[in-house]
């Protein structure tokens, strides 16, 4: 398959940018026959007429405002990487991609994110990725993410051979939560028989310490549903009637507006937050910026 000839885009994009060919032919040292020939191989290539002329002016057509535009980026962004390297200078505006394990709390997202959204902040543009655990870091490992948020520590078999790089966050105090009307009048274990349960899932590292929990105490809860996905949990517990336990940042909304109240925090026990990143020698400021935050405690 032929290839796009990039210096032929080039002299496209600066014809397109001046609005003169003359001026252009003359700043790039080659007379104005060379450069419309150049200009004629590239809509050769893509089998359209990229100007017209009107009264003696270049004027592109809808496909060269097509073809303009994404010259634009990839020149734009190809200035910006050599200020990079060069200077060590950033773009003044940014793109941030950020991934996000797909069961986590949006609310906890939202927070971390708040910083990018502040109208004084620099402009950043910022695209959020949902992805399981191993999308996630098969992604950071193929450059696809500057970063990404988790609530699951890594594991030494998590794609061993990469250096990655995880840095806590934020942590949040576990809490059963329910309906007003349902909250006990004794402690637990003793006021919560009778009363059924939405979980997360088995496997849920918020389960697994809820469940040390139930053991300590001998009790067995009667569960009505599980949900790895915190958003689904919400919705569980806001609607079902039963009884959850999760982070209170998950129902945020709901405990403010005294739909569901917070019947008791788990002692000692928290969900964690992460930032995974790799090891670069060109970090953005921005994801800098975002890390340097101190520890968050949620409670």
């Amino acid at each position: 398959m032929s290839r796009l000839n990039y210096h032929h885009l080039y002299y496209f994009w600066r014809v397109a940018t001046e609005g003169n060919l003359t001026r252009v032919a003359e700043a790039l040292h080659l007379s104005q026959s060379a450069l419309s020939a150049q200009i004629r191989k590239l809509e050769d290539r893509m089998d359209k007429p990229l100007f017209e002329r009107r009264n003696r002016r270049l004027v592109m057509t809808e496909a060269g405002r097509q073809v303009f535009n994404y010259a634009e980026v990839i020149f734009s962004k190809g200035e910006e990487l050599e200020s990079l390297i060069n200077r060590g200078i950033e773009p003044e505006h940014q793109h941030l991609r950020i991934g996000t394990l797909s069961t986590m709390s949006r609310n906890f997202i939202e927070g971390f994110i708040a910083p990018l959204l502040n109208q004084q902040a620099p402009k950043v543009q910022f695209s959020l990725y949902a992805r399981s655990m191993t999308d996630l870091l098969d992604g950071l490992a193929r450059h696809e993410f500057d970063l990404v948020l988790t609530n699951t520590q890594l594991q030494p078999s998590d794609s061993p051979q990469a250096a990655w790089q995880s840095q806590l966050l934020a942590r949040q105090p576990l809490a059963i939560v329910g309906p007003p009307d349902s909250e006990p009048t004794k402690p637990f274990p003793q006021g919560y028989g009778g009363l059924r349960w939405v979980l997360p899932g088995e496997h849920h590292e918020v389960r697994r310490a809820f469940d040390g929990y139930c053991s300590l105490h001998q009790y067995r809860p009667a569960i009505l549903a599980e949900a790895d996905d915190m958003a689904m949990l919400r919705l569980l517990a806001r609607d079902s009637g039963a009884v959850s336990v999760l982070p209170e940042v998950v129902v945020k909304d709901e405990l403010e507006q005294g739909r569901l109240t917070r019947f008791m925090r788990l002692p000692n026990v928290y969900e964690n937050f992460y930032a995974i990143t790799l090891p670069r020698e060109f970090m953005p400021a921005v994801v800098s910026e975002l890390l340097a935050r101190p520890l968050q405690d949620l409670s």
